[in-house]
């Protein structure tokens, strides 16, 4: 599958094999797909957080954004929600034990994108 030379590393596979890598990373974007959805789980990942306090960790998410971003997070069983029987209603919002699996997956694209950055800008 990887065939490897000394000056240059390709990646190399037949048509099927090709097609079955392809599909489990398309549904991997596609779940974790935009802007938001990794800052999200990371904020998250501590401790379980209202919505006004997930707002102000994210340095320019708007509320609609926010709102949308946690119902497919939700959709997709990375994120609870849990209502509290309080007056006025009490809204948690937490990681899920599956969303767990993905910190190996947020730290790579940290070591990627501090690599990434020194490539581009030397910084």
């Amino acid at each position: 599958m990887k065939i490897a030379s000394k000056k240059t590393e390709k990646i190399a596979c037949q048509p099927e094999e090709c097609l079955s890598s392809l599909l489990p990373v398309r549904d991997a974007l596609e779940v974790l797909s935009g802007r938001w959805k990794i800052p999200i789980l990371i904020t998250l990942s501590n401790r379980p957080k209202r919505f006004k306090e997930i707002s102000k960790d994210i340095n320019g998410i708007t509320d609609k954004m926010l709102s949308k971003e946690l119902k497919d997070l939700e959709i997709n069983k990375l994120v609870t929600r849990t209502v509290y029987d309080t007056f006025p209603p009490t809204v948690e919002y937490a990681s899920t034990e599956h969303s767990k699996s993905l910190k190996d997956v947020i730290m790579a694209l940290k070591d990627w994108g501090t690599l990434h950055r020194k490539e581009i800008i030397g910084k």
